[in-house]
């Protein structure tokens, strides 16, 4: 989304800096570590584990708020590479593409009586992270995840957003409003993911299968988005000021896959009983 597309009025820059912020926390790797979090302390530690969401997310945001203030302070003195967007989008296109695999090969190598867990690339690399069993650790781990190509992108965003208005604090203003929308998605994911463990087995396995479909479905329609802008000069201009809609659309999805998990381990509960 470049910075023409994003509304001239505060009030317009703010709600759709909110409206990135929930798209964030549905990113798979946000997902997947919550997921990990959550299961990780339900026995023990149920209160935590209910917390998990918004610890991740805290801590996501002790990350990208300083740095969007100090990028703020270069804004007038740093000029952005122009290969940085191109390369930016080349290396996010590889990680959706890469992520929905391991989740579609998840699905299918999973045995059917466990639940999937989703994929994450970071995951891999730090996986024994996620066992942890204190809210400090739950916030570091948020932090690690947060030491990325992508939080070095949205830090230099707000800070040049920022500098339409000549004025450093609007940078922490809408990171922290990015950070405000990351707080919803990961809370409610957390939450519903404890729930979800309370739950029978079986409501479990069906749920972690369709949520790992969506997010692998989720995973190759923004690639698939991003390749055609990149090579079809066309289609970018089509889909210009349409980002916060396509945003939309994927909550849309993956909210939609929650529901639709519960739905379909219905008539097997029914059957219980």
């Amino acid at each position: 989304m470049s910075l023409e597309q994003f509304p001239e009025d505060l009030f317009g820059l703010a709600l759709v800096v909110l409206m990135l912020g929930i798209r964030h926390g549905f990113d798979p790797d946000h997902l997947a570590a919550i997921d990990g979090l959550t299961r990780y302390n339900s026995s023990e530690r149920p209160v935590l584990a209910k917390m998990a969401g918004l610890l991740f997310s805290l801590g996501h945001g002790l990350v990208i708020v300083p740095v969007s203030i100090y990028a703020a302070s270069l804004a007038k003195t740093f000029d952005v590479p122009a290969w940085f967007d191109t390369f930016g989008t080349w290396v996010s296109i590889t990680i959706l593409l890469g992520l929905a695999v391991l989740n579609l090969l998840s699905v299918l190598h999973t045995p059917a009586h466990q639940a999937v867990q989703l994929k994450g690339w970071r995951q891999s690399f730090f996986a024994r992270m996620l066992n942890v069993r204190h809210a400090g650790a739950m916030l570091a781990v948020g932090a690690i995840f947060a030491l990325s190509f992508d939080t070095l992108s949205q830090a230099s965003l707000f800070a040049l957003l920022a500098s339409k208005y000549q004025v450093w604090h609007v940078a922490v203003v809408l990171a922290l409003l990015f950070v405000v929308g990351m707080l919803i998605t990961d809370g409610i994911n957390g939450l519903f993911i404890a729930k979800l463990i309370k739950r029978s087995d079986h409501t479990a396995r069906v749920a972690s299968r369709v949520m790992a479909l969506a997010v692998s479905g989720v995973s190759i329609l923004v690639a698939v988005v991003s390749i055609l802008s990149e090579l079809s000069p066309n289609f970018d201009g089509w889909r210009s000021g349409k980002e916060v809609w396509l945003g939309v659309f994927i909550v849309a999805i993956l909210v939609a896959s929650y529901f639709v998990g519960q739905r379909l381990s219905k008539p097997y509960i029914t059957k219980q009983y």
